[in-house]
């Protein structure tokens, strides 16, 4: 049985042990991962939200170092740079959309192509990022509207995002995503 009083990253290594890799891993990883983050955001000491600002020097706080990771990402489907979007990303990282649960491989083969064509053909406004940080470990929400024209069809919607990261040697990565979006109501 897990002592209450165990770090968000006890309790990550606690709860998944370390398997082979099977399919099954990367969803084990997005369980962890939402664990982590659900008994880290009960704990007391830690302020409970920080909206992350551009920050102008090199010194950024970790949590306007999430947001412009996750702004690069952006930035990178946009300009259609799929290598600077997949650097982004660590190698156990899932995408969540549209009732489907990604892996890295199955995102790089065929739907980051359909995002940055996407990116590349829609307006989208994106709101504030929401930052969270515990550790190692940080998510971030958001939400975006998007208006315009995709594969011949019009788009007028809004979305929400939520970004899981963690922080690696080379800065903070992406380890999960979660989309979801809808018609904008009249």
């Amino acid at each position: 049985m897990l002592a209450v009083s165990a770090t968000a990253h006890q309790l990550s290594s606690a709860v998944l042990p370390p398997s082979p890799p099977t399919m099954a891993l990367p969803l084990a990883g997005l369980a962890s991962l939402l664990l982590t983050a659900a008994l880290a955001s009960a704990s007391p000491r830690i302020p409970r939200t920080v909206t992350a600002e551009p920050v102008a020097n090199s010194a950024q706080s970790d949590s306007s170092s999430v947001a412009a990771t996750i702004r690069a990402y952006h930035e990178a489907l946009t300009a259609g740079d799929s290598l600077a979007a997949l650097k982004l990303l660590t190698r156990e990282a899932v995408i969540v959309e549209a009732g489907g649960i990604e892996t890295l491989a199955d995102y790089r083969s065929h739907h980051l192509a359909s995002d940055i064509g996407f990116a590349k053909a829609v307006k989208q406004t994106r709101g504030a990022i929401h930052v969270r940080v515990r550790g190692d470990m940080a998510w971030a929400t958001s939400t975006s509207e998007a208006a315009g024209e995709s594969r011949g069809r019009p788009v007028n919607s809004v979305g929400a995002e939520l970004a899981i990261l963690t922080r690696t040697p080379q800065g903070w990565r992406i380890s999960a995503f979660h989309w979801s979006s809808r018609s904008r109501r009249s």
